[in-house]
């Protein structure tokens, strides 16, 4: 039996060890707000942050995650309160179907920890791996901008 932090809590894990991240969060967890999309880390659906960066849950098997600290879209609301970049995401309108959502926050999340205030080229670097089938592209830079400005002027004070 495997022991993976998820979200902050140790989780014993019956799976076996080449079972792939995406499918613990949602079958053995029930963590279902990691989607799958593809299957083959190429469209972002499944996107967590391993250690604070970006990975596709699809494509690790739990058996190398050792002592990582997986942090899952479920961990982004905190208190009841949504997070800076889900405030952002409501504010501008971005999710359509909203099937890819969950990704696409998580990699812009990782994005604004690391950089506080992205280049929109930067942005669009960060967000090259999240396809978005409604095309709201220009939404989600909207949102990562507000959420940037945001935290710049906070900074500021």
């Amino acid at each position: 039996m495997l022991t993976l932090d998820i979200n902050g809590k140790k989780q014993p894990i019956n799976s076996e060890p080449d079972t792939p991240l995406l499918w613990v969060l949602r079958d053995e967890l029930a963590l279902t707000g990691t989607k799958y999309g593809c299957g083959i880390a190429m469209c972002g659906a499944c996107t967590v942050h391993m250690d604070g960066e970006p990975v596709r849950a699809c494509a690790i098997p739990i058996e190398v995650l050792g002592n990582k600290k997986i942090v899952t879209i479920e961990h982004q609301k905190k208190d009841g309160l949504l997070s800076l970049v889900q405030e952002k995401w409501l504010e501008h309108d971005v999710a359509q179907c909203g099937y890819c959502q969950s990704g696409q926050i998580m990699s812009a999340t990782a994005l604004l920890n690391e950089n506080p205030n992205p280049s929109d080229q930067q942005i669009e670097a960060a967000m090259s791996g999240n396809i978005c089938r409604c095309g709201t592209y220009q939404r989600v830079r909207n949102a990562i901008r507000a959420a940037s400005d945001t935290i710049t002027e906070n900074a500021s004070l």
